[in-house]
This record gives structure tokens, C-alpha cells and sequence, in this order.
């Protein structure tokens, strides 16, 4: 449902807005309840001065027809609301979209604060992700270093992505933008769907670093921007982490330590500037729920739904309710 088309008040929506125009017969009958109870005091004060029929009438109790009046009229007003058919945004399952993984296989990605490993870790968390999704969304993945590829184009074979993930390796050098444009391609050449147009993507990326080579960052969130994509970014990793340089072939340089801390600003911008979410995980618990959490946001999706046989069974409970008020108090009229 086009929410541009529902008209809202407060937090509910309607769909025929011009029939709320029928509320104003509420105020018209209460007037007209009004000048009834006023017409009813004039004839009680003239029929008061005959104690014989003062003596005959039953005392009768205002504040109860008052509520039966009250809750008729509150059941009709809830009948004239559904009329002008009420909805409400609700979260609902997306049956087609596209979301396309993008995991950073950059050296860095072999520090061990993070056990076994960050690419372990983030692999794992990545495999459980991709099982958990909705089966209506496809599923594409990109690995990244030095280059960005798509290791597996948008599919529905969630086995086939499982097992690309779990074939990832460590390269050198960090390229994010690159990431970003390459799913961006694989996203613009996703086959349309029944109604002829590509099904809406998101992009979710995970990495430790920052951009090192390839295409800066800016001129991917532009690109995102202009296909209105939005781009998730996940930092993984601590300040702490580290990787032991070795190299074979220079034996004479003996092993050292390099810090590789995570950088963290850079992919939070990436976030904001593209409309996506934010997230830092410093562990494999951590990782698994901001996974969990971008689950819930990406196979959902919030539309508005009509809730007018809401207020049709809020009128028939307060019909009714008048109704039996009204032959347990006045049932002397019967």
C-alpha cells in the first residue's frame, strides 16, 4: 500500500479520509440528546406539583441513561471511523528483496583478538545471517582486499552463499569503495520481478580498516546515493588487535608485530551519508546480534494495513453493551 496515499492522524492512517466528514453527525446528536434532557426537566417539574403522579412514577437514576446514551454514541462514532477505513503502519515480510554481503578478507582480518580469528569469526556470524534470512530475499555476497569481487551474484540458494563464505581468504590491502560499487553493479543487474521493476537491495558491510586502495569512500556513498541504495557498515575488531609479520622470503628480517586497530568513523560515515545503520561489534556474541538486528530490518518491511474491522468490533461491543444497560435498568419500560 502507497503510503503517500493514506492521510494520518497521529499514529493512524486512512485510506478515505473524506468520510470522517460523518463524525459530525456525533456532536449533532449529543445536541440533540441535550435539548431532550432539557425538555424532559421542563415536563418532571410540571408533573412534580401532582403528588399523585409523583407518587406513581418510578424514581428513575439520569446518570444511567446517560451512559447508555454515551456508549451508543461512542459505538456509532467507532462505526463511522471504520467507514473512512482506518490503517496502521505494521511491520510485514518482505517477499522480494536483494541483500548483498560485503566481507573485508584483508590481512588485518587475521588478528586474533577476536578468537579464532576476526575472518573466523565474522565468517561464522556471516553463515548464520544468510541461513536465518527470510526465504523471499536473495542473497549475494562480495569479498574484499586489494580488489572487490562478487564471489556469488544475488541468488536464493542459500547453500551456494554459505559455501563462498566459508571459501574466503586473507589478501592484502583494503579497498571499501571498490566493495561498495561492486555490489552496487551486482545489486542494478539483479533480474526484475513479476512486476517489471528490480526488487529493492541493501547493501551490508563488515570490515576492520579503512580504505587503502581503489576508489575513495565519497565517491561510493554518491554512487549509493544516486541508485538509493543505503549501505549498513559493521566495524569488527578491537584497539588491541595485531598481526605477526613473517615473511619468507626476507629470513633475515626477523618476525614483528603490526598494530591493526579497528577504524571505526569511516564506516559510520558511510552509514549516515547512505541512510544505513551503524554498528560496532568487538566480539563473536556481539557480531551475531547486530547480525540478528539487521535480520529484522532488512526482511521487513513497514507498510500501512487496514484495521477497520478493529473499529467495527469496537462498535458491535459497545452496541451491545448499550443494549444490555439499557433492558437491565429500564426494563420497568418493557
Amino acid at each position: 500500500m502507497n503510503d503517500a496515499e493514506v492521510f494520518q492522524i497521529w499514529n493512524v492512517g486512512f485510506l478515505s479520509p473524506q468520510r470522517l466528514w460523518l463524525l459530525l453527525i456525533i456532536p449533532v446528536l449529543v445536541l440533540v440528546y441535550l435539548l431532550m434532557q432539557s425538555r424532559r426537566k421542563v415536563y418532571a417539574a410540571r408533573l412534580a406539583s401532582t403528588d399523585l403522579l409523583a407518587s406513581v412514577l418510578p424514581k428513575r437514576t439520569g446518570w444511567r441513561r446517560h451512559i447508555t446514551a454515551g456508549a451508543l454514541l461512542l459505538g456509532l462514532g467507532s462505526m463511522l471511523v471504520g467507514v473512512a477505513e482506518p490503517a496502521r503502519e505494521m511491520e510485514v515480510e518482505r517477499d522480494r528483496a536483494v541483500v548483498m554481503l560485503a566481507i573485508d578478507v584483508s590481512l588485518s582480518m587475521e588478528a586474533d583478538d577476536i578468537q579464532p580469528s576476526r575472518l573466523a569469526a565474522a565468517q561464522r556470524a556471516a553463515i548464520d545471517f544468510v541461513d536465518g534470512l527470510p526465504p523471499g530475499l536473495d542473497v549475494g555476497l562480495v569479498g574484499f582486499a586489494e580488489t572487490a569481487e562478487v564471489r556469488v551474484s544475488p541468488t536464493r540458494d542459500r547453500n551456494q552463499v554459505i559455501r563462498s563464505i566459508q571459501n574466503l581468504e586473507l589478501q592484502p590491502a583494503t579497498a571499501i569503495g571498490e566493495a561498495i560499487f561492486t555490489a552496487l553493479e551486482a545489486l542494478q543487474n539483479t533480474p526484475v520481478d513479476d512486476s517489471g521493476t528490480i526488487p529493492p537491495g541493501t547493501i551490508v558491510l563488515l570490515s576492520d580498516g579503512e580504505t587503502t586502495v581503489g576508489r575513495d569512500d565519497d565517491l561510493a556513498i554518491a554512487a549509493a546515493n544516486e541508485a538509493a541504495i543505503s549501505v549498513s557498515t559493521i566495524s569488527f575488531g578491537t584497539s588491541d588487535g595485531f598481526i605477526l609479520y613473517d615473511d619468507p622470503e626476507t629470513p633475515q628480517i626477523e618476525a614483528f608485530q603490526i598494530e591493526v586497530p579497528v577504524a571505526e568513523e569511516n564506516l559510520e560515515k558511510i552509514a549516515d551519508a547512505t541512510g544505513g545503520l551503524y554498528f560496532q561489534a568487538s566480539s563473536l556474541e556481539e557480531l551475531e546480534a547486530v547480525y540478528a538486528d539487521i535480520g529484522s530490518a532488512v526482511g521487513v518491511d513497514t507498510e500501512f494495513t487496514e484495521i477497520a474491522d478493529w473499529f467495527s468490533g469496537i462498535a458491535a461491543i459497545l452496541t451491545l453493551i448499550a443494549a444490555a444497560l439499557s433492558l437491565w435498568w429500564f426494563q420497568r419500560l418493557i
